[in-house]
């Protein structure tokens, strides 16, 4: 699973960059780099506790994304929240790689959990 995280920070990263035509008023590449890190470590906690609490996994996911939330909005709150004249596309770019990961994770935890 590390591998497909790489490869989709990567690719992603890769492919937003190139594709977007303003400058941003933050690091896409931090914002990348913190999802890709972030999801690698929810989906192998989430593999810990289900092999040890198989029932509790979905618990500890729901419990995993909300620190990623927090964690999110304490890492980049100076330069995307207080910043209140952010474009639309700048706000679109902060949106794509928290769907595109949460997407990502959200399919490898479901399918993990419902192998177990």
């Amino acid at each position: 699973m590390l591998i497909l995280f790489a490869a989709l920070f990567a690719v992603s990263y890769t492919l937003h960059s190139y594709l977007s035509a303003i400058e941003l008023s933050f690091s896409l590449f931090y914002v990348y780099l913190f999802h890709a890190i972030a999801a690698t470590i929810v989906y192998v906690s989430v593999e810990l506790v289900a092999e040890n609490l198989p029932t509790q996994a979905g618990n500890a996911y729901l419990v995993l994304m909300c620190f990623k939330l927090g964690l999110f909005l304490l890492i980049f709150r100076e330069p995307v929240f207080e910043n209140d004249a952010l474009t639309m596309p700048e706000r679109i770019a902060l949106v794509i790689p928290l769907f595109v990961f949460l997407l990502t994770e959200a399919i490898a935890v479901g399918k993990l959990l419902n192998s177990k």
